[in-house]
């Protein structure tokens, strides 16, 4: 017998979220964890808030919401805010209702920068590290430091000379030598030009320095490779442990550009970089530390 199709659907609906997200879900095991921390910073969370006033956004959903938009890589905070209006998997591992109204992104945005100056994404890792059932997974046998460049939010263009001489503008750029103690980026100041191999192209980013492999192999000719590091780096235990470690680092980075939001930052200077990429480690983790802990 065929079905009656209806256009419109019910007015009202009495199915619980819970009830729709599927029992094996893995958001499960990764929101239950970030209600855990979150219930340990409750203490930090309100001193951040006075007593009087409008109510806020609350933190816990405010800081739920940006592991979402970093789980699933949504570029922008704008965007998040329409996913969350109409997506029932991110309403309910956020903490709202299908009724709840969204937040206007604008208010969004400056309730993040609120949390970022009380520090609360240092105190989330730390939280989470400390979890009693992550704890007993880690280890200070080793401790290993790579460095990747960020891309900054910024053009080539805005690159142009801090005295404001010249002819180089930043409208045409091809022909004039540029450096970092002689130009600044106009729309990012703390953004530096970074190139990551000689031959390649350079662009503005966020630089660390990396802890590199040695290259010295030999050329088509017969001549060694002038390696960047020599015998005083690559002649000690910690650094063929680092060789080894390496990759474990490098997935990191690698995850944080294809699946997070560090392919090209979306925020500017040093301080919001740096907690999008506090962002980006937190996430890894939790997508991480469920699948150790069911093994």
């Amino acid at each position: 017998m065929r079905g009656a199709f209806r256009d419109q659907g019910s007015m009202f609906s009495y199915v619980l979220p819970e009830q729709r997200i599927p029992a094996e879900h893995p958001l499960r095991p990764i929101r239950e964890l970030v209600r855990d921390v979150l219930n340990g910073l409750s203490r930090s969370l309100n001193r951040l808030y006075s007593h009087e006033g409008r109510p806020s956004i609350p933190p816990e959903q405010l800081l739920s919401a940006l592991l979402v938009q970093v789980l699933y890589g949504i570029r922008s905070e704008r965007q998040m805010m329409e996913q969350l209006d109409y997506n029932l998997l991110f309403r309910w591992f956020v903490g709202l209702s299908p009724d709840d109204p969204i937040w206007d992104a604008s208010v969004f945005t400056k309730n993040r920068e609120r949390l970022q100056e009380g520090d609360v994404f240092q105190k989330f890792m730390y939280g989470l590290l400390n979890h009693p059932r992550v704890k007993p997974l880690l280890s200070d046998e080793h401790f290993s430091v790579d460095g990747t460049l960020i891309e900054a939010w910024a053009s080539q263009k805005s690159f142009k000379p801090k005295d404001g001489s010249g002819k180089d503008d930043g409208s045409d750029f091809h022909g004039h030598k540029r450096k970092n103690d002689t130009h600044v980026s106009t729309t990012d100041p703390e953004a530096k030009l970074y190139r990551k191999a000689d031959g390649r192209e350079a662009k503005l980013s966020i630089g660390v320095t990396p802890h590199v492999a040695q290259n010295d192999t030999a050329t088509k000719t017969g001549k060694r490779r002038r390696s960047a590091i020599d015998r005083r780096t690559t002649c000690r235990v910690g650094y063929a442990i680092s060789q080894t470690c390496r990759k474990m680092v490098e997935c990191i980075f690698g995850w944080g550009k294809q699946h997070g939001t560090m392919r090209k930052v979306k925020h500017r200077g040093v301080g919001s970089v740096n907690v999008d990429f506090l962002l980006n480690l937190i996430v890894y983790n939790l997508v991480r530390i469920p699948r150790l802990l069911a093994g």
